[in-house]
């Protein structure tokens, strides 16, 4: 059994290898000087070993202020697309009104369609709305996303009995209480693998910041590090030490929801 499953681990072992390299590339290059970031052949253990990259980083660049901006937003978006997605998939998965499946429909088949699509549309009509303030236009477009609503339908329909909540009905339980007592805490690991790839989609976003902020006190945290990218010096080294500071988030929320994450994905996969 185990020498059919050494090329399976060799291939795992590539691919993690693969997926980490650039993280390590940059890892090191940033406590590298400038000049021996692409020096050839490129040493993984930086030597001279800086902190300088770093140092000039804080100095000379706002980069809290970026990181706070990206963070909060992300955060922000995380916490209301969570509790959406898991109310409008209740309400999908366990409620019959007319045009439901014509609704479901239209929201399902949004999946198909690219954000860059919905890009200027979705710009003119906040400019419109008067609701183009860059804090509470970075978070609209991460409120409500079809692929949480559809994650969440398909979890409770396979996860949750009616029994159950026609047994809280009886009880005289209200239709919101049987939602926040009963569906929110078993939809826990479903909710925690939606929140880490919610983070992920708002907190890496570009493309919508870079039409929506034009006043670089309002930069996120993507759209700081491009200034640096695109100067005249190209700072590659200041670069690579923002962005090994910018996985910390991420990371820190990976490993608060992993149990869930992993739950979420397993039963997903198994009910699949």
């Amino acid at each position: 059994m185990m020498r059919t499953r050494v090329p399976l681990y060799g291939v795992l072992v590539l691919l993690a290898v693969a997926f980490l390299a650039p993280l390590l590339w940059a890892l090191s290059g940033s406590f590298k000087p400038r000049g021996d970031i692409f020096a050839y052949p490129p040493r993984l253990i930086p030597d001279p070993f800086t902190l300088d990259n770093y140092q000039r980083l804080f100095s000379g660049q706002p980069f809290w202020r970026w990181f706070l901006m990206s963070t909060v937003v992300a955060l922000t978006a995380t916490v209301v697309s969570v509790f959406v997605c898991a109310l409008a998939g209740y309400g999908f998965a366990k409620f019959r009104f007319t045009g439901r499946r014509l609704l479901f429909g239209v929201m399902f088949s949004s999946l198909s369609i690219p954000f860059a699509v919905i890009l200027v549309p979705l710009f003119v009509m906040l400019v419109k709305t008067g609701l183009g303030s860059p804090w509470f236009a970075l978070i609209v477009p991460w409120v409500a996303p079809a692929f949480g609503i559809f994650m969440m339908q398909q979890y409770i329909v396979q996860s949750i009995p009616d029994s159950v909540l026609e047994a809280a009905r009886i009880d005289g339980a209200g239709e919101f209480g049987i939602f926040r007592t009963i569906v929110l805490p078993l939809l826990r690991p479903a909710l925690g693998a939606l929140a880490v790839w919610q983070f992920l989609q708002s907190y890496n976003s570009f493309l919508w910041p870079l039409v929506l902020v034009s006043d670089s006190s309002q930069y996120t945290l993507p759209l700081g590090l491009q200034t640096l990218f695109v100067s005249e010096q190209r700072q590659y080294d200041l670069v690579l030490a923002g962005a090994v500071l910018a996985v910390v988030p991420a990371v820190a929320l990976f490993v608060l929801l992993r149990k869930q994450l992993l739950e979420g994905l397993s039963t997903g996969a198994v009910k699949g």
